[in-house]
């Protein structure tokens, strides 16, 4: 096996958090042999290095055209005109793209390339949201193409947000707010209506209510601390804080006296991942998202895992660990050997069950990083001009 190390990700680290930070890279080295050689051609300017970005961060690395297994040529002198061959020159497609910027255009030839390679989805034209530092006490939510292009505030509160996730089909979405309540701040769980703006609190006992999470199904989970102690809870998708007065149709799921955090659905929707602590050790749990006993999910190898995220083809569960360092590990949804794959935090999977999107701490602010798990290689979103963690992939 040919291991290549990732030289051009600390490199990127350095520049994005400065020449005093700690470079930021994966563990160990990148997989080369599992990346899959491709060849491009024809392309100049933005369009070229969207191309080299989207399937950089899906699993393909670029090379000569000795070397690929693939070869992508075109041109964007007008339209981005794009055709793909294999080595013994077979054409798998030649397509024009038209509508839409450029760039637009690049991330549909893209997402054509890996719909043609790998057989899946690809997932240039998806959406990222995020949490972004704006000021000394403001924190607000932002969305973004998943590369961190267009960036647009969703909230400009001027007050402390965070938690962001997506709701069903991405048309809404549910974030944690600080909420001046009865002369307190008061964290606050409110949807925010995509289409119109519109928002309304969804969860706001007194104490905590954060860290939502929607099923397929539109149910919620979130954390409550109005039973004494953080703990899991699911509403139904018609649940009505402001009319049911916290009541109808709220299940806790855990009653314990840890606290419980971070919940991540089961694509079926039949199971909720969670961090929780058990005899004094950070440990990673599954419950029925209808009500039952917790049970361990195993993390052989690692230490305090926190902040899971299921993947959507159910076969994976990503995690934080700290061990000296915050690092991404996954471990299969059953349970088992966990594997470290790089520095960083909080993961989220994008909708290919193969990419994942993470929070990087650098000096006084943080970044955000794609990492392809079968091989291990990083890339940085653009640097921002603030402070950016806690994001979400939309499904």
């Amino acid at each position: 096996m040919r291991l290549g190390v990732c030289v051009a990700a600390i490199l990127c680290f350095g520049n994005l958090f400065g020449a005093d930070s700690q470079p930021l890279t994966v563990i160990g080295a990148v997989d080369d042999e599992k990346l899959v050689p491709i060849a491009i051609k024809g392309f100049t300017g933005e369009v070229a290095a969207v191309l080299r970005f989207d399937l950089e961060v899906q699993g393909f690395k670029i090379v000569a055209d000795k070397d690929a297994r693939f070869i992508l040529t075109g041109d964007n002198a007008g339209n981005v005109n794009g055709a793909l061959q294999d080595a013994a020159k077979a054409y798998l497609f030649n397509k024009s793209y038209e509508g839409g910027a450029k760039r637009l255009q690049a991330h549909t030839l893209s997402d054509d390339v890996v719909q043609a390679v790998q057989g899946v989805p690809g997932v240039a034209r998806t959406r990222v949201i995020y949490r972004m530092v704006t000021g000394e006490r403001s924190r607000e939510i932002y969305v973004a193409d998943f590369d961190g292009h267009s960036p647009m505030a969703l909230t400009t509160d001027g007050r402390l947000a965070g938690a962001p996730t997506w709701g069903t089909r991405n048309q809404k979405v549910y974030y944690t707010s600080y909420q001046v309540v009865n002369g307190l701040e008061n964290p606050t769980i409110l949807e925010h209506n995509l289409a119109n703006g519109s928002r309304r609190v969804f969860a706001r006992f007194m104490g905590l209510n954060t860290g939502a999470a929607v099923g397929g199904d539109g149910r919620v989970a979130f954390v409550l601390s109005k039973g004494g102690s953080p703990d899991i809870y699911v509403a139904g998708a018609g649940w009505d804080f402001m009319n049911d007065k916290g009541d109808g149709n709220l299940l806790r799921i855990t009653n314990t006296l840890e606290g419980e955090s971070s919940p991540t659905w089961s694509p079926d929707g039949q199971w909720l991942c969670f961090a929780t602590t058990i005899n004094k050790r950070r440990v990673l749990v599954k419950a029925s998202s209808r009500g039952g006993p917790m049970m361990q999910i195993s993390t052989t190898g690692v230490l305090s895992p926190s902040e899971p995220s299921w993947s959507p083809d159910g076969k994976w569960i990503a995690f934080t660990t700290q061990m000296g360092d915050f690092n991404i590990c996954v471990v299969p949804a059953e349970g088992g050997e966990a594997k470290v794959l790089a520095r960083g935090e909080d993961p989220s999977w994008a909708p290919n069950s193969r990419t994942i999107l993470f929070s990087l701490r650098g000096v006084n602010k943080r970044g955000l990083g794609l990492l392809d798990v079968p091989s291990k290689q990083v890339r940085l979103l653009p640097s921002f001009a603030g402070s950016a963690s806690q994001a979400e992939w939309a499904r």
